[in-house]
């Protein structure tokens, strides 16, 4: 199963085309491209991060050229994206790693089998399968671990373990696609009858995933950088979105800080 290319095995069990999984592939690219436009220009989200980022050029002490931007850039990704240092919360954020680098390698090997090895007449390297399954597998360890221990905090929040909400489609959604992916691979790799359910309803999921973009939380991951990038920049120029600068030895007020237990 972990080195079987589960793509390439449908032209064989199931007579399935390689083009159809490939236009599969592409349709759910550009679901992914339109969705992410419209929920920017439905938002206004990036006519609002250039509006921020003009008047913080203008009203900041000094001028950040490009140079120095570049570093900021770079900063931002080595920190904020590769390590989501965002998250206070360790566990938290341990959750986050391991559903996006699962997610990364999922994504990459999927596309990398459907369009470089689709049928068994091009011998698949194992390494493919192996990631594929091992990306999905930490896709489900990150999000059920984010789903049933760390969001829902029904003593933090007072909130139903049920309580569903807008914001849940993404996670909901990528939990169930990958969950039946890596049950479909099982299936059709012990020849079981079941495989042909089980790879509708993986597809199912899968256009469900990335049809919901819009109404999702999906396009945060490109925000999210922006918005840290803004603020690094708002530091590095003296703007700080008219915050005061912080003191060099803060007082502690009040009793002994608790680390939060639903974020």
């Amino acid at each position: 199963m972990f080195t079987t290319n589960p793509f390439a095995e449908l032209s064989a069990s199931m007579s399935i085309s390689p083009a159809v999984m490939q236009t599969y592939v592409v349709i759910m690219v550009l679901l992914v491209v339109g969705g992410t436009l419209f929920d920017v220009i439905h938002k206004q989200s990036a006519k609002y991060f250039f509006a921020n980022w003009r008047k913080a050029q203008s009203k900041g002490d000094k001028q950040v050229g490009g140079g120095e931007i570049a570093s900021l850039a770079v900063q931002t990704a080595a920190v904020e994206v590769l390590t989501s240092a965002e998250f206070c919360n360790a566990n938290r954020r341990i959750a986050h790693l391991l559903t996006m680098y699962g997610f990364i390698a999922y994504v990459i090997a999927t596309v990398v089998m459907v369009f470089g090895y689709p049928t068994p007449a091009t011998l698949t390297p194992a390494i493919l399968p192996i990631l594929w399954n091992i990306g999905g597998l930490l896709v489900c360890v990150g999000g059920y671990w984010f789903w049933f221990f760390i969001r829902v905090d029904v003593v933090a929040e007072g909130n139903s373990p049920f309580r569903l909400i807008r914001a849940d489609l993404f996670i909901l959604s990528l939990l169930t696609s990958v969950t039946l992916g890596l049950i479909w691979a099982a299936l059709q790799a012990a020849d079981s009858a079941g495989a042909t359910v089980f790879l509708g309803l993986y597809l199912l999921a899968t256009t469900v995933l990335f049809v919901g973009i819009p109404w999702s939380k999906f396009s945060h991951m490109f925000f999210k950088p922006a918005a840290a990038l803004q603020k690094r920049v708002e530091n590095a120029n003296g703007h700080r979105s008219n915050m005061p600068a912080p003191a060099n030895k803060p007082e502690v007020l009040g009793s002994v800080p608790r680390l939060p237990r639903h974020y």
